[in-house]
């Protein structure tokens, strides 16, 4: 009941001081959950946030779409050391800058071919530098589309085509980078199954785990439940980036494996505890032990997650998500696994206490440092 208190105060600070219009924060130690919702759904105060209010998960998509990959190579029809030129054939013979601060069409060879475990560990050569002025991370950001343009990709075929023309950063498996392998992914899986991301997510994941509020758009008859998005003005007041009848009101063209989802803290809580379950979700198997292990597992050297520190503060990196490997601030256990969204989510999980923690919030983020929010957070629920 004190870390239910906590928890309330906390988020009531937020909303009082006008940080965030609301927030859903949720902590599960095994079968004890608290949940708290504050605040209202939009800045006008039109409706109470509620504990099954939905909101955009952004970034905190990317597990999700890891585990799905994962569900494919448990059936052998992709395998992680694949060049992943197979399906997609726009990717092969891939080039690199000479340097990474070379223009774009000073480039080599790329000494190998890009594999799945490159794309699940973000190693692929494609993705986001802590130096956004470098000219292959800028020509990128052209294809990418980050914050409020995604929503704006063509479809994943000419979206693909058109990332095929932007040379890698590093050698494949040589740097990890950030973002971009998890759209690669959702392009991958939708090839190899015959399926759309949505689709086979709805049936693989989202209706096996009952992930009811889970999805790629927000049906008209729950929006009365999608929370209205914001970004942090100049002068500090919220403005509107997305209303509940706006980006989500129906498949988009290009569905994210990386940013596409929305969805609600118990709808994640049933995701987090599949993980924790070994890959089960009450009596039924959606992944092996061994899949999940590799998932929450950290594949990045030292030197890896150094170049990566504007993202990743110097933790590590499973698939889909980070990895805590250092005790640097007292809630990175080594182990918990779990990651932000650029509109103000979290979520994570320690493996060895059981623990899940989500927050949901609808104002998004201002740089990739965790937000002083999404810190006190982690702190009140350690």
């Amino acid at each position: 009941m004190s870390e239910r208190r906590d928890l309330h105060e906390l988020l009531r600070r937020y909303v009082d001081d006008g940080s965030v219009p609301g927030a859903v924060g949720l902590l599960a130690r095994g079968d004890d959950v608290e949940a708290v919702a504050v605040g209202s759904m939009d800045a006008g105060g039109s409706a109470p946030m509620a504990r099954d209010s939905i909101f955009r998960l952004a970034s905190v998509t990317k597990p999700v779409t890891a585990a799905a990959l994962m569900m494919l190579v448990e059936e052998g029809r992709v395998a992680l050391d694949d060049p992943v030129d197979t399906w997609l054939p726009e990717l092969a013979k891939p080039v690199v800058v000479r340097t990474p601060s070379s223009p774009v069409d000073d480039v080599v060879p790329a000494a190998r071919p890009v594999t799945v475990e490159d794309l699940l560990s973000f190693r692929a050569g494609w993705g986001l530098h802590s130096d956004f002025s470098l000219p292959a991370v800028q020509a990128l950001l052209g294809v990418q589309k980050l914050g409020d343009a995604m929503r704006e990709r063509p479809d994943p075929d000419t979206w693909l085509a058109s990332l095929a023309a932007v040379p890698l950063l590093y050698q494949p498996g040589e740097a990890w980078l950030y973002g971009t392998c998890s759209d690669i992914q959702g392009v991958l899986i939708a090839r190899v199954s015959g399926s759309s991301l949505p689709d086979f997510m709805a049936e693989r994941i989202f209706e096996p785990l009952g992930m009811t509020d889970t999805g790629f758009a927000v049906p008209a008859g729950e929006r009365g439940r999608f929370t209205t998005a914001y970004r942090p003005g100049t002068d500090g007041t919220p403005e509107v980036t997305d209303t509940p009848d706006g980006d989500f009101s129906g498949i988009p063209e290009f569905p994210s494996g990386g940013s596409g989802l929305v969805s609600t803290a118990d709808d994640w809580l049933a995701f987090a505890r599949m993980l924790l379950g070994g890959g089960e979700w009450r009596g039924r198997p959606l992944l092996t032990p061994a899949s999940v292990s590799r998932m929450t597992a950290n594949h990045l050297s030292a030197a890896q997650r150094e170049m990566g520190a504007l993202f990743l503060q110097c933790q590590g990196w499973g698939y889909g998500a980070q990895v805590d490997v250092a005790p640097s601030d007292p809630w990175n256990v080594p182990g918990r696994y779990g990651w932000l969204g650029g509109t103000g989510t979290t979520a994570h999980l320690v493996p060895t206490t059981g623990t899940v923690a989500v927050l949901l919030t609808q104002v998004s983020m201002t740089s990739p440092k965790p937000t002083p929010l999404m810190r006190d957070f982690w702190r009140v629920t350690a």
